[in-house]
């Protein structure tokens, strides 16, 4: 005969504590990530900014285009691009 499995309760995990800056709901740009991202875009590079709002560089990019920001052509010539 088979043995019996004890069932055994899943323990809770603990949740880290959240990060001084709340995260926005999932595709909502708030007025001071749109500020930040109009001041550091030009001159930043595009990862570091998407850390910095906590979001995907992709979105990051897709943001700024659709706003129409570009990289100044000091930032371009610094990365060896214009």
């Amino acid at each position: 005969m088979a043995k019996k499995r004890k069932v055994t309760k899943k323990k809770k995990t603990t949740k880290k504590k959240a990060a001084k800056r709340k995260k926005a709901p999932k595709g909502l740009w708030s007025k001071a990530d749109i500020n930040l991202l109009k001041k550091l875009f030009p001159t930043n590079p595009t990862s570091r900014i998407a850390k910095q709002l906590r979001r995907k560089t992709d979105a990051v990019k897709k943001k700024a285009s659709r706003m129409g920001l570009r990289k100044s052509k000091t930032y371009l010539k610094s990365i060896g691009r214009a």
